[in-house]
């Protein structure tokens, strides 16, 4: 990724750029046939999570492309006086760079991650919205809170035999940035993304926030109603101490909050 493209935000260089511009540079990248690209989100609570995760905060920081994955970090770009303008998701980059690839033709995809029901949904329906695009491989990796050196080598075996242009990644964070920053010199794959909760948003397990919610950066309002106990901590604890330190930095506090 080109710095020019970038902007600081708390020590982190985040995308700046526009969704197109992104998507395009990711195109390039692929069809240029080099190994060891990948895209990573940054929001508030993630922000929050690597404070005290030396090696989430390495994975960010080593990102090819490191999104702005919510309306929080398209404020603290206002309140320090940068370019970011508008978001960009996850979901955002999963559409895109499929629509690109059904364009052109000719790319294949490996999805790993989630539960081998929601895997063969993909497949399924990914064959329907995008028959060009061929899928080389899923693996539903072992529920664990943390992967031994023979599940890492299964998961890197199962999808270099696939040889995929891309690789979906869809596990919870910091699991998958961390998975991918180890593994990634391992991998025989043109790009990598790592997408969360995209795979069951694509399926229709968890419903995306109404688009007027999202256009007015309240996407979180909506899901924080409907799991209030799996996401108040986000809302209530994370995004307070993110935009202390945003303001922090804005105006030279020298009191940190972690």
């Amino acid at each position: 990724m080109c710095k020019a493209f970038t902007e600081s935000i708390l020590g982190y260089q985040v995308y700046r750029d526009s969704a197109e511009s992104c998507l395009t540079d990711i195109m390039q990248s692929i069809d240029q046939k080099k190994n060891g690209k990948w895209l990573a989100c940054l929001n508030p609570h993630s922000y929050v999570v690597a404070i005290d995760n030396t090696n989430f905060q390495e994975a960010l920081r080593a990102a090819d492309w490191l999104v702005p994955d919510g309306v929080g970090i398209v404020l603290a770009s206002r309140i320090l006086g940068g370019n970011i303008r508008q978001r960009l998701t996850g979901p955002d980059i999963f559409y895109g760079l499929n629509n690109h690839m059904q364009e052109s033709g000719g790319y294949s995809v490996f999805f790993l991650g989630s539960t081998e029901e929601t895997l063969g949904s993909i497949s399924e329906r990914m064959s329907k919205d995008w028959p060009d695009i061929r899928i080389a491989g899923t693996f539903s990796p072992p529920f664990r809170s943390s992967f031994s050196d023979d599940d890492i080598e299964l998961m890197v075996s199962r999808v270099n035999s696939a040889q995929p242009d891309v690789l979906w990644v869809g596990m919870t964070a910091p699991k998958q940035e961390e998975w991918i920053h180890k593994v990634l010199p391992q991998l025989n794959v043109c790009f990598v993304a790592a997408v969360g909760a995209v795979f069951d948003f694509y399926i229709g397990r968890i419903n995306r926030s109404h688009p007027l919610f999202q256009r007015m950066g309240l996407e979180w309002l909506p899901r924080l109603l409907r799991e209030p106990r799996r996401l108040w901590r986000r809302m209530f604890v994370s995004a307070p101490i993110f935009l202390w330190n945003v303001l922090r930095s804005r105006f030279k506090f020298t009191h940190r909050v972690e």
